[in-house]
């Protein structure tokens, strides 16, 4: 039977991975990810907004199917937040009561999706964060 060399090491990183300390600093790594998210979402609702004035009335001129709303009010990007729900999950949510209906449309309205293409479009940047953050606690480093 063959000799299992390297299991001491192995549990030494498995503690580190799994410390208090190890679990903040990868959790915080995972905040800085969602804060890109939330970011990125809030950015796409006034980069494609539209909209004018007629007769001393404010026109709101609806998105595309398909592509982010355009801002009206500031009420879906003013309640778009980043959420620390456990040590280790993020979510990124608007607390807006219509940003369901815009993100994935209803019987009478075509989606507006706008958190979805917001984690696509910084996909790399957040495995990129949390990749970095793991390799840091494995090498016995804690982020601040």
């Amino acid at each position: 039977m063959p000799k299992i060399t390297g299991a001491k090491a192995h549990a030494a990183r498995l503690k580190r991975l799994t410390s208090p300390a190890a679990i903040n600093s990868i959790g915080k790594a995972l905040f800085a990810a969602g804060e890109l998210v939330a970011d990125e979402a809030k950015g796409s609702l006034t980069r494609g907004s539209a909209g004018g004035h007629s007769g001393g009335k404010h026109q709101h001129v609806p998105s595309a199917p398909g592509q982010p709303p355009n801002e009206d009010t500031g009420h879906l990007r003013d309640n778009i937040e980043t959420v620390h729900v456990e040590p280790l999950r993020v979510e990124v949510r608007s607390n807006a009561e219509y940003a369901i209906a815009l993100e994935y449309g209803t019987s009478k309205m075509a989606e507006r999706p706008y958190m979805r293409p917001a984690l696509a479009a910084k996909r790399k940047e957040v495995v990129d964060l949390i990749r970095d953050a793991l390799d840091h606690v494995d090498k016995g480093g804690m982020i601040r």
